[in-house]
């Protein structure tokens, strides 16, 4: 199967839907140092646009593809919207805005759609991991274990292993690290870890933070003709 974007938001979605946050257990120093610096970063994030280059590898075929694209996330008071172009291997749009998640494939003319429902907070810090979220809802969701610095891009990033506090989520992913910029709060690159062993990297370069962000490249444009899923 696949392990492209959409895959993983909607199987995130699905499964988040089912599951409540549990509480965040006491965590050493140095993760509260983190959270403390990501908290700081997150109450002035504002907006964040950024090239992407998404990675999939397949353990069983032992095969890599890749999509590349553009992406923006933007606060809108306590929530925050996310969209994606995806110009290669074939063009897909991805929105995200007031809980739900839709994804547009022009050649084949469809459009899906999933609602996180009362699980939005949760939702959202999926979608946006490592981009203006604060520590403390971080620390809610994920057990935290720091694994020291690493320069990416002439960018010193704190490299942090995330386990979900989630049965549900380590179903689907064992573990993600990601490598986050703490004083911009955002990633440079994400490592999702599924337990096939199938693996998705995630790297976002040309990151401008808190400038305007055009969101006319985003947008999804249908009509009469357009098939819509809900799965």
């Amino acid at each position: 199967m696949r392990f492209a974007f959409v895959k993983f938001t909607a199987a995130a979605a699905l499964t988040l839907a089912a599951f409540s946050a549990k509480p965040a257990s006491a965590q050493n120093p140095d993760v509260q140092k983190i959270v403390q610096q990501m908290d700081a970063a997150a109450a002035k994030f504002q907006s964040a646009t950024a090239d992407l280059r998404w990675d999939n590898y397949e353990r069983v075929v032992r095969e890599t593809t890749t999509q590349t694209g553009i992406i923006y996330f933007q606060k809108k008071g306590n929530a925050t919207d996310m969209g994606a172009v995806i110009q290669k291997p074939a063009k897909k749009v991805v929105a995200y805005s007031a809980g739900v998640l839709k994804m547009y494939e022009p050649n084949i003319d469809q459009l899906t759609l999933l609602s996180a429902g009362k699980n939005q907070s949760q939702y959202e810090s999926f979608l946006t991991l490592g981009f203006g979220g604060s520590g403390t809802d971080l620390e809610k969701q994920w057990v935290i274990t720091p694994q020291g610095t690493e320069t990416i891009d002439g960018v010193q990033t704190a490299k942090l292993d995330l386990v979900s506090k989630q049965e549900g989520v380590k179903n689907m992913f064992t573990h993600v690290i990601i490598w986050i910029d703490l004083a911009r709060g955002v990633s440079l690159k994400q490592q999702f870890f599924t337990p096939s062993n199938d693996q998705k990297i995630s790297f976002y370069t040309n990151i401008k933070v808190n400038g305007r962000v055009d969101t006319k490249p985003f947008e999804i444009k249908t009509t009469s003709k357009t098939a819509v899923k809900r799965p």
